[in-house]
């Protein structure tokens, strides 16, 4: 149900708010609200992706010729522009680009900390800047330490969703590098890569459980922590499962639970993954287990149907099967689904 102020001011008008009740209670809907999309939107998320780009990605060797303290001060002349312009753009309630502007800051945050060390010689040489984000090594751990740290002091100040996506980011690189410094080991294997991947999806989700859990304002906080940890998951997941049946089978089941918890928490990451793993696990029965067999065609048509029936019954006893299976849950996990509905 979509509200504006002039239903608010009519309500007034009827008595059934005080008139001077519409101002502060149209303030307090406009902040809580998520914001929809809009072209403006667009352009903001455009900007900021490139500005984050050029200082982290796309960031060459260029400026590391001229020293650590040049880096330190690229770092700063660019996060004091970009958090006064946060503050003045969250004055004026112009939320999304200020959230945009505050994640630069964090995304200027290793930069910075990187030149820092380098100038006052703590920094080993043979590891230069744009190697973050392409080679796991523990040495990265400071960086990501710092990195977090103001992150926090962002979300705390600003309280925006996409201030999740590098913090996520962040602990992705993280996961792999504190993995790698606690094994002992110099260079990660692929298999380790793996490994430590589908590990830290998990926890990224059950993270991102939690964060759903506990929010209680109409923004999604939880929305890049569940992007992040089930692309991570679902990818290790994928890439560890060899040709094994049984293995395969395990794939299958863990995809079909993906899409019955995206369906249950209205997540549709989850589900596009989860589809995707069906998709592929239905492939390998058709090109390499039932190759020359007649049957699999009319088998997987029937059981395809019956997917559908199963569909339709549910449509029909929906809302009390519903309310039947949510009195099985907890209090806070139908409180969150009251939310999503």
């Amino acid at each position: 149900m979509k509200i504006d102020r002039q239903q608010l001011e009519q309500a007034a008008r009827r008595g059934l708010l005080h008139a001077e009740q519409v101002a502060p209670l149209w303030q307090f809907l406009e902040q809580d609200a998520p914001a929809g999309f809009r072209f403006a939107h667009l352009l903001y998320y455009l900007g900021g992706l490139i500005a984050i780009g050029a200082m982290t990605l796309f960031m060459t060797l260029g400026w590391q010729q001229y020293g650590g303290w040049a880096l330190v001060g690229l770092g700063v002349l660019y996060a004091l522009p970009a958090l006064a312009l946060a503050e003045g753009l969250q004055r004026r309630r112009l939320w999304v680009p200020s959230g945009i502007l505050a994640a630069l800051v964090i995304c200027l945050t290793p930069l910075t900390v990187y030149g820092l060390q380098v100038a006052l010689g703590w920094w080993d040489p043979a590891l230069d800047y744009r190697q973050y984000h392409r080679l796991i090594h523990g040495r990265w751990l400071s960086l990501e330490l710092a990195t977090l740290a103001v992150g926090a002091l962002m979300l705390w100040r600003y309280r925006q969703p996409f201030l999740l996506l590098p913090l996520a980011a962040t602990l992705w690189y993280m996961s792999m590098d504190l993995s790698l410094w606690l094994s002992g080991r110099d260079v990660a294997s692929w298999e380790f890569r793996q490994w430590v991947s589908l590990g830290f999806g998990l926890l990224m989700v059950l993270l991102a459980f939690w964060v759903d859990i506990r929010n209680q304002s109409r923004r999604d906080f939880a929305f890049w922590l569940y992007l992040f940890g089930a692309i991570t998951f679902w990818g290790g997941l994928c890439l560890l499962t060899d040709n094994g049946g049984g293995e395969r089978l395990l794939f299958l089941l863990v995809n079909l639970l993906m899409i019955a918890t995206g369906t249950l928490l209205a997540r549709r990451v989850f589900v596009a993954l989860g589809g995707l793993g069906l998709a592929w696990y239905l492939g390998w029965l058709a090109w390499e287990v039932f190759e020359d067999s007649l049957l699999f065609p009319l088998a997987l048509t029937a059981i395809g149907l019956a997917v559908m029936g199963l569909g339709i019954l549910w449509q029909r006893h929906q809302q009390r099967l519903t309310e039947r299976l949510q009195r099985q849950l907890p209090a806070a996990l139908r409180a969150l689904l009251a939310r999503r509905e």
